[in-house]
């Protein structure tokens, strides 16, 4: 009877015969040979991403952002319907705008002193509890003075791009890169969620009932920033205020270049703001009015794709220089829906210019943000980038109004040579912002020429 043979150490090979052939069997450690793909580097996304804890905080705040491009929508579809007013809906629209305008840098600095968490919660609820009261006041038929009072209510709303923007920039330590990249997204979460807000508001007023958009949106903002809220480990640290004392006392206001960025993003809201409407006006004048809001989310699909593209390049030079390039591409670009509405008066080759055209936009905030970022007082980072999106509110409602008042006393086609001229303005602001510094338009230092002593990490 033939006997087994030997065993062998797992590392060497195993030989055996059997009837008619030779059997050969290695049991020894192998290594799986790296293809091309695994040794890509992963991309900037990636890498992003990998840092501890970005996950669960960006989850949190996208949810929370969301309802920001749902609440104008639903408060005019709500008040319209039960009040058959659309003046009444846009005063009321226009009030808490004014609102924001005021007490959000005012939120953002008690967010800056005392931490995202201690204030962000209560202001959330505050502004939730408005919403609510708003829609029970529309719903139950109270007076109009209550509408307004209620949607005043909403102001406290914290600038939670601003929170997460400056929880990348106390993660990534003064990576350039990965900022930039991390810059790049919140843009282009910014347009996803103004591109689908209006959206998700029109179907829910339209598919259940005029109060649910407003409804599901206080629900939707206040479960994100609880969320967002309770990922303590990656909120930045509060500067103690005896090593901030010098940098409290210095508002955004007053540091360096900080006032012509604002200028800028007061005349690039004109931008957004007259361009919207006068979009809803050309759609109106063609029979095509319930078309709009899809053919500006067409301007915010492109401006959230190339924002996504720009943050996986590695564009060359300081945000200063390309500031300028960002602003006349976005000027250029702008001429583009002027150009379809006159030529052709096509409500569809006018959607194909405004996707073309979105692409301009991100790129250019962007890197309006990295400066803002970058020019902030030390501990003041969200209020600085708050008095960013306060300049672009205020621009929206001036970019509005000029938009209106053209698209109905000359014409709509007309209305589009104003966001043009809005970025022209842009422009040249940019170009003349060394100019306004140097004598003294912008007073102050930036935290990169006087940086202050690093706080302790919590």
């Amino acid at each position: 009877m033939p006997q087994p043979p030997p065993p062998r150490p797992p590392s060497q090979p195993l030989f055996t015969v059997t009837q008619d052939a030779l059997v050969i069997a290695d049991f020894g450690h192998r290594t799986r040979k790296r293809t091309t793909v695994d040794r890509r580097p992963p991309g900037p996304y990636r890498r992003l991403f990998a840092v501890p804890g970005a996950r669960a905080f960006t989850a949190g705040n996208l949810i929370a952002r969301l309802p920001m491009g749902m609440f104008s929508v639903s408060a005019v579809v709500m008040i319209a319907g039960s009040r058959g007013s659309y003046a009444l809906a846009g005063a009321v629209t226009a009030t808490g705008l004014a609102a924001t305008a005021v007490v959000a840098p005012w939120t953002a600095r008690l967010v800056d002193r005392h931490g995202q968490a201690r204030i962000a919660v209560p202001a959330t609820a505050l502004a939730a509890l408005g919403s609510l009261t708003l829609l029970l006041c529309a719903h139950y038929g109270a007076p109009d003075w209550s509408l307004f009072a209620a949607y005043a209510a909403t102001a406290t709303t914290p600038n939670t791009g601003g929170m997460s923007r400056a929880r990348w920039a106390h993660l990534l330590n003064g990576d350039e890169k990965a900022l930039h990249t991390a810059n790049s997204f919140e843009q282009a979460a910014d347009e996803l969620c103004f591109m689908l807000g209006p959206v998700l508001a029109t179907l829910l007023c339209g598919a259940l009932f005029p109060e649910a958009g407003t409804l599901v949106g206080a629900v939707l903002m206040m479960t994100g920033v609880l969320l967002f809220a309770a990922q303590r480990s990656t909120e930045p640290p509060v500067r103690p205020r005896a090593e901030g004392l010098h940098t409290r006392g210095t508002s955004p206001l007053r540091a360096a270049g900080m006032r012509p960025l604002l200028a800028v993003c007061l005349a690039t809201g004109a931008v957004f703001g007259s361009m919207e409407v006068v979009t809803i006006a050309f759609a109106d004048e063609r029979g095509h009015r319930s078309a709009a809001g899809a053919v500006l989310a067409l301007q915010a699909a492109g401006s959230f794709a190339a924002g996504l593209l720009y943050g996986a390049l590695r564009p060359a030079g300081p945000a200063e220089r390309r500031h300028p390039w960002c602003l006349a591409a976005m000027t250029a670009l702008m001429t583009l829906p002027l150009l379809a509405a006159a030529l052709t008066g096509s409500l569809l080759v006018l959607a194909g210019a405004l996707l073309v055209a979105g692409t301009a936009t991100a790129p250019t905030m962007i890197t309006n943000m990295t400066l803002v970022q970058g020019r902030a007082p030390e501990g003041r980072l969200n209020e600085g980038m708050t008095l960013a999106v306060t300049g672009l509110l205020g621009g929206i409602a001036c970019g509005s109004a000029a938009g209106g008042w053209v698209a109905e006393h000359v014409s709509a086609t007309a209305g589009f040579g104003v966001p043009v001229a809005a970025a022209a303005g842009a422009l040249l602001l940019s170009l003349l912002a060394p100019a306004l510094t140097n004598r003294g338009f912008a007073t102050g230092t930036s935290r990169t020429e006087a940086p202050a002593p690093t706080a302790p990490s919590a």
